[in-house]
């Protein structure tokens, strides 16, 4: 009788334990959504910001927790754990995420640019997404060195790093990321939605959201074209014109290669 007292005793002295350990782990922290690097060179720590880049933090997070579907990794699996920092530039930044090593793979889709007018590649530290141009996102992230302001809205940052830097600094081209870990402070963080019907439903909206505003911008054009230019015609291009003086010579016929100056 004594020794199972004993065993019930010690039991809820190893959850009393563990649960402290966790919270000593987290204390400090305030409440949001973490991203925990275990790399071969220490620990890296980042806030994401998932209030201003929603698509862009569950697009991250889902592939950490296996819950968005790509071609590299099964259902389930972490995307980001064994893959390696594939490109270091010193005083630069250091990048990773690519499943192939080679700076060319990535999870099978692309998505949008998610830009902020508030994250900025300001200082060290800013978690950033790596692409091969507009609107081609992916998996693979950097992380900066130092502020490099030429890279605003062109990258999208969706984090900041808050415990590791000196760790960043000793990443070298191969070094390994063991695990990529998720951690929510908070109930607003733990209600984030980052599986695979989430994250549909971001990309769709930020679609929307992109004809939008390039129909606004259309339309804006088109203002001031009617404006500037009430006599132009458009052909069957869409391209506008006016004719100020007529020229001589043959017409040209349709598919007839002509040279033109447009100003």
């Amino acid at each position: 009788m004594q020794s199972h007292v004993s065993f019930r005793v010690n039991a809820k002295l190893i959850v009393s334990l563990l649960l402290c350990a966790f919270c000593a782990f987290s204390a400090g922290r305030d409440p949001g959504l973490y991203a925990i690097f275990e790399t071969t060179k220490g620990t890296i720590v980042a806030r994401l910001e998932h209030q201003k880049t929603p698509m862009t933090v569950a697009n991250f997070v889902g592939l950490a927790e296996g819950t968005i579907e790509n071609t590299a990794r099964d259902k389930g699996d972490p995307y980001f754990d064994g893959l390696t920092f594939h490109r270091v530039i010193s005083d630069f930044m250091i990048q990773g995420g690519d499943p192939t090593g080679t700076g060319r793979g990535g999870p099978g889709y692309r998505f949008g640019d998610e830009i902020h007018p508030d994250l900025k590649h300001d200082g060290p530290g800013v978690l950033s997404m790596a692409n091969a141009g507009p609107s081609t996102n992916g998996s693979q992230f950097f992380i900066t060195h130092t502020a490099t302001p030429h890279l605003d809205g062109k990258h999208a940052v969706f984090g900041k790093v808050i415990e590791g830097m000196d760790v960043v600094n000793k990443i070298e081209k191969g070094d390994v990321m063991k695990t990529v870990r998720i951690e929510r402070i908070g109930a607003e963080a733990k209600a984030f939605k980052a599986d695979q019907e989430a994250f549909d439903t971001l990309r769709g909206s930020a679609k929307e959201a992109t004809r939008a505003r390039a129909e606004k911008r259309k339309q804006k054009d088109m203002a001031v074209i009617k404006e500037k230019w009430p006599n132009a015609e458009k052909n069957e291009s869409g391209l506008m014109y006016i004719v100020t003086a007529k020229g001589t010579g043959d017409k040209p016929t349709k598919s007839t290669t002509v040279k033109a100056h447009y100003t």
